[in-house]
């Protein structure tokens, strides 16, 4: 199914980050085993997940070598070129584009605006001529179409029934040089794929101008470099007012300028998080007027498109669609003889995916598997990639999400987990932060410390808060440890009569600190420590036996040492102070 599909899902790539759910505006994406894949019956192929994937696991389908091919095996192969072209090869002419397009083996090159002034004259016409409907959705972002027809069936009907520009434009073709030619477009958009798959008899290929610029790396051509001819020329005509089409507000200045239409209140919205607010109350306009929407996926309109080789700088690339339509003068004489009458129809269905039911019970019980037992709970951050709490437990139980998604529960889990093993490890922990403030600590630890922090651990458990400088005499190791960054391991200490065995380390650098604590005097310990150094002892003279000539001397001296300390350990030795560090 992947490789029918604009955008192709590499699960074996995919890191358990979420920001693919995140951004996605209709959560088209499911995480299983913490990979992402893309649910393509409820994508709207706006690319958005493919422009935050850190990885790369979101790929566009490639589809040069399909027109490759294409140029191989039809008669005649031309291109359609959107006219968000002018933002995407800057610095490079009408001329020289299309020379560059004719070096890759195109018969000709045509302007994909011809179609959206067909379009923009249908839309008038059809505003015209129905006056008695109340509200126009343009069909000229597939984006859009699909979001509608997925997620918004009641308002498929408000949709005008007409095709977008690069369809209106393929049938112009097609009109002109035979259907027998075939037909390769580019533009900035993902959404376009799915359009030539859907209508392969009008649109065979649909390239993305990343495509596109790759393909001319490839065959070693520079277009800004080029010498056009006199043949180098659009063909059948230059467009003019179809070149806004790819700014919010294009299509409404095209409809404008070509035919006298209602009173209909026109506006542009842009930008899928914005359309959703737009039709969220369109049951509620005020008044009679006629209404029609203009409405672009993406922010800014075409030219901000998902696969746009220029990022960014949209004021700029609107100003370029704006000069570039001003060149093509007007849509006057010139276009009535070149452009025939051309069919702009098309019909839309709801194409909405078939969900189940979820019940309020299901809703509870997945909230609650995520420590979610009331409002106070639902925090609502968006960690997961959900707008909401709810949103992500409906997830969970239609198996779209996993637990692990929470940030918060994983949050929680983690410190339970983490709790739970400092409460059962055998020695002492304690963790302090930089003011030296206990954060938690185990029972042991407040035993090891003596009767009054044991009696003060029973009322407060986990000390959280506590001084650790009033607790424990050698709570400058600690500051060492935080100042420098340096661990301190297994250091001898003595304090109240007892051998502590400690190690100091770093949680995060100059900010925690934490703490094992042994005391080595109890006789579980003492036995531990003889059983570990006697090894040591046995071997270190295994290693010396062949070189015993060589080594009998330090080994006799590292020897006696070990021995001195086993014989340390058992001995009580009050000539120190307690708290002191052991010689």
């Amino acid at each position: 199914m992947d490789m029918l599909m604009p955008i192709h899902t590499e699960t074996n790539e995919c890191q358990d980050c979420y920001k693919c759910v995140r951004g996605c505006p209709v959560k088209a994406i499911r995480i299983e085993n913490g990979s992402a894949r893309v649910m393509y019956e409820h994508c709207l192929f706006c690319g958005h997940c493919v422009q935050v994937c850190p990885v790369g696991a979101k790929r566009v389908r490639f589809d040069t070598i399909r027109a490759r091919q294409l140029l191989t095996l039809r008669p005649a192969v031309w291109f359609s070129l959107a006219p968000s072209w002018v933002s995407e090869f800057p610095g490079v002419s009408e001329g020289q584009i299309v020379q560059a397009l004719r070096r890759l083996g195109f018969a000709g090159v045509s302007e994909t605006a011809l179609g959206a002034e067909i379009v923009s004259q249908a839309a008038a016409g059809l505003m015209n001529e129905d006056q008695a409907r109340r509200i126009f959705i343009s069909t000229a972002c597939p984006a859009v179409v699909n979001y509608i027809e997925k997620f918004l069936p009641r308002l498929v009907p408000s949709l005008t029934a007409l095709a977008s520009p690069v369809i209106a434009h393929a049938r112009l073709l097609r009109s002109l040089h035979g259907d027998n030619i075939g037909i390769v477009f580019a533009s900035p958009c993902i959404a376009k794929k799915g359009e030539a798959d859907a209508l392969p008899g009008t649109l065979d290929i649909a390239l993305t101008f990343r495509e596109l610029a790759d393909w001319f790396t490839r065959e070693h051509i520079d277009p800004a470099a080029l010498t056009p001819g006199e043949d180098d020329r659009f063909m059948p005509a230059r467009a003019a007012s179809g070149r806004l089409y790819p700014i919010d507000g294009g299509m409404l200045a095209g409809i404008r300028s070509g035919t006298a239409v209602t009173d209909a209140a026109m506006m542009a919205f842009s930008g899928l998080s914005q359309i959703r607010e737009v039709l969220s109350g369109l049951e509620d306009l005020p008044g009679t007027q006629p209404l029609f929407l203009e409405l672009l996926a993406c922010e800014g309109g075409c030219i901000n498109g998902p696969q746009s080789v220029q990022k960014g700088a949209i004021a700029r690339k609107r100003l370029t669609a704006i000069l570039a339509a001003r060149a093509g003068g007007t849509a006057s004489a010139p276009h009535a003889a070149a452009i025939p009458e051309t069919d702009a129809s098309l019909d839309y269905s709801s194409q909405a995916p078939e969900e189940r039911q979820i019940s309020d019970d299901e809703i509870r019980t997945a909230m609650r598997s995520i420590g979610k037992y009331g409002t106070k709970d639902e925090l609502n951050c968006s960690g997961c990639g959900y707008d909401c709490c709810r949103d992500f437990a409906r997830a969970l139980v239609l198996g779209n999400a996993e637990r692990d998604m929470c940030v918060s529960w994983m949050r929680k889990l983690a410190q339970k987990k983490a709790n739970a093993l400092i409460r059962t490890m055998p020695s002492g922990i304690v963790i302090a932060d930089e003011g030296l403030r206990i954060v938690e600590c185990n029972s042991r630890f407040a035993s090891i410390m003596g009767k009054d922090i044991e009696e003060l651990f029973e009322a407060k458990p986990g000390l959280e808060g506590a001084s650790l400088e009033k607790i424990v005499p050698f709570h400058k190791l600690f500051s060492s440890v935080l100042e420098i960054g340096e661990d301190i391991q297994d250091r001898d200490i003595r304090y109240n009569n007892s051998i502590l065995h400690v190690s100091i380390f770093s949680i995060e650098r100059h900010r925690f600190v934490g703490a094992i604590l042994a005391d080595v005097t109890t006789p579980s310990v003492r036995k531990d420590q003889v059983i570990r150094k006697a090894r040591q002892v046995i071997q270190k003279n295994l290693a010396t036996v062949q070189k015993i000539a060589y080594l009998l001397g330090e080994n006799a001296a590292e020897t006696e040492v070990m021995l001195d300390s086993i014989v340390e350990s058992f001995r009580p030795e009050r000539e120190h102070e307690n708290g002191e560090e052991k010689p």
